[in-house]
């Protein structure tokens, strides 16, 4: 097994967080400005479909777990090599699990001290705090071809509960946002507040198949750590399993249809398959071709929970304003708004850069 750190995978996490931290509102912001359908359309694309449907937008939080998930495996299956105990590993995921589900919680909340029925519960980092958690587990005392049945398991059975059953008052397999069972499971268990009222986009009960892309990337992880395995090979391997993913979703879609919101097993499918083709890509450009100056995206994904929890306590768009304003004036309408949106992004990087050098990281 290869244990040495990928450059490609803290490469690929940071192209992830740079949509995150502004690059969507670029293109928002240049849609406005030129009127163009052209940049309509892409501008689409970084939209979330309210209910059903897939844009390019929806691959970006999956995306994430999917690389948490080969990252779990670097990092435990190194540790394990070195003969470090499974429980001492074990509590240490515990522990990071629940962490990211707390600071979570607190980036929906802030600090402030509300009553349980304002509080919302559920987030993003929470998923992929659970995610993480349970697919490192399923790792830890499982071997691969286990890690596979896991995986198409979970997603079988989250698509058999949600097609026979559903809300009360609904008929199984009822899809709509009030009357599926996960948004109704949600709202009988869940205390404090639902993002929707009635649904939470990133619900309690949806977390099942969220272990799934975090499993994908654990089974990514098999692959590029086998060193006898050569690289081209676990390129195509990751090109033809990220096929086989994409037609398996499709035709599933027919039957269980592709929901972010519902984290529907097909939307698994669909996001692994296009993680996996990133992942190839990044993999064989930095990591076989030995391309190694990006250190752009390096920088933005080897402290991407920081800049993700800094949006809650850091105003970037004052001191985004102070250092720039002046060039937003001087673009004048309607530019303006892209110039702000560009500088913002350079703000933070600059930041992110500075903590890179001095080799400064947020680590849970």
């Amino acid at each position: 097994m290869k244990t040495q750190r990928l450059l490609s995978l803290d490469a690929l996490r940071g192209f992830d967080m740079f949509w995150i931290i502004g690059a969507d509102e670029v293109l928002h912001s240049m849609a406005k400005a030129t009127g163009s359908p052209a940049w309509q359309k892409i501008s689409a694309q970084f939209e979330h479909p309210y209910w059903e449907g897939f844009t390019l937008y929806d691959l970006i939080f999956p995306l994430f777990i999917f690389v948490t998930g080969i990252s779990a495996n670097y990092s435990l299956g190194a540790a394990l090599e070195k003969g470090v105990a499974r429980s001492s590993l074990v509590r240490k995921v515990i522990t990071r699990g629940l962490i990211l589900v707390l600071l979570g919680i607190i980036y929906n909340n802030g600090l402030t001290i509300k009553p349980l029925e304002e509080i919302r519960f559920m987030s993003v980092l929470g998923r992929i705090g659970l995610a993480y958690l349970f697919s490192s587990l399923i790792f830890l005392y499982t071997n691969p071809k286990t890690q596979m049945i896991c995986f198409w398991g979970i997603l079988i059975g989250y698509w058999l509960i949600m097609r026979f059953s559903s809300a009360p008052g609904f008929p199984a397999g009822d899809l709509t946002e009030e009357g599926n069972f996960s948004s109704w499971f949600d709202r009988t268990v869940l205390p404090g507040k639902l993002s929707r009222g009635i649904h939470d986009t990133v619900g309690l009960f949806n977390n099942l198949p969220a272990i799934s892309s975090g499993l994908a990337g654990i089974i990514t992880g098999n692959l590029l750590r086998t060193s006898h395995y050569p690289d081209r090979f676990k390129v195509r391997s990751m090109i033809v399993a990220g096929t086989a993913c994409l037609l398996f979703a499709k035709g599933w879609d027919l039957v269980f249809p592709i929901n972010k919101n519902l984290w529907s097993s097909p939307f698994v499918l669909q996001t692994v398959g296009l993680s996996l083709f990133l992942m190839a890509a990044f993999y064989y450009v930095i990591d076989v071709k030995k391309w190694t100056k990006a250190t752009f995206f390096r920088v933005i994904g080897m402290n991407s929970i920081l800049i993700y929890m800094s949006g809650k306590f850091i105003q970037w768009s004052y001191t985004n304003k102070a250092f720039f304003q002046w060039l937003g004036d001087l673009a004048g309408e309607p530019f303006n708004a892209v110039i702000l949106a560009v500088t913002v992004i350079v703000v933070k990087w600059v930041f992110l850069a500075f903590l890179y050098q001095r080799k400064m990281f947020l680590k849970i």
